[in-house]
This record gives C-alpha cells, sequence and structure tokens, in this order.
C-alpha cells in the first residue's frame, strides 16, 4: 500500500505534467493549501484555481529530501523542493522551500493531504 511520501511524490508528477484533476485528487475535499505566507486556499474550489495558477507556470517541481513521522492514520511529511518555471509574462520563476504538510489515511487506505504548506516555518510572523 502507498503511504503519505508517494502521495506527495504523485502530487509532484502531476503538476510536473500539468494535470489538475489528478493533482486535486490527492487533496482531501476540506484541505488547506498554504498558497503564500498569509494567503489560504479552502476546499475543493480555492484549491482547484490555487492549484490551476500554479499548473499554468507550466512548472518544474523537484522533490530533494523528505521525512515522515506518522501517528495512526496521521501524517507529517517534511520535504525540500525547488521548482522553475515561466510567468504569464514569460519571465523565468525559481523559487523553493521547506513544506510541511498533513496527510490523513483514508478508510481505504489512501493518504489524502489535509494541509499542504510548502512554506514551512516561513508562514511566522516577523518578529
Amino acid at each position: 500500500m502507498a503511504g503519505p511520501s508517494d502521495t506527495v511524490d504523485h502530487l509532484t508528477e502531476a503538476i510536473n505534467r500539468g494535470d489538475l484533476e489528478a493533482a486535486l485528487a490527492l487533496y482531501e475535499p476540506n484541505a488547506v493549501l498554504v498558497v503564500q505566507p498569509g494567503h489560504l486556499a479552502c476546499g475543493a474550489t480555492q484549491l482547484r484555481e490555487a492549484l490551476a495558477r500554479f499548473i499554468a507556470l507550466e512548472p518544474t517541481l523537484r522533490s530533494e529530501a523528505q521525512e515522515v513521522i506518522g501517528a495512526g492514520d496521521l501524517a507529517l511529511y517534511a520535504g525540500r523542493w525547488t521548482l522553475r518555471g515561466i510567468d504569464p509574462a514569460g519571465h523565468t520563476v525559481v523559487m523553493g522551500g521547506e513544506s510541511s504538510d498533513i496527510l490523513r489515511q483514508q478508510r481505504d487506505g489512501r493518504w489524502l493531504i489535509a494541509l499542504d504548506n510548502p512554506w514551512g516555518a516561513k508562514i511566522l510572523p516577523s518578529r
């Protein structure tokens, strides 16, 4: 059976091939995505919009490192990622971060993303 890190790997693959529906299928219906620090996409409709904007960059997304800590039907995924894409004006976009995501095992055994925070601790307010 696939585990939490497999779900995140499948998300990376779906984004890289521009498959919005496959990417959405890896999230719980009421999932939350931190689009940017201070800006959340909550639920399927907002998540669809946020992921569509992300996929429009025609990104190449890579995961460099990962760690998973499980507790029953919950898992904390921590990973380092990089992205290279093109914005709507044709400019190169390069970004990266350290994600911290929460996944939940479903009744059918699949692991879906409940909280997706690709910015890790960068969501904390400045001191």
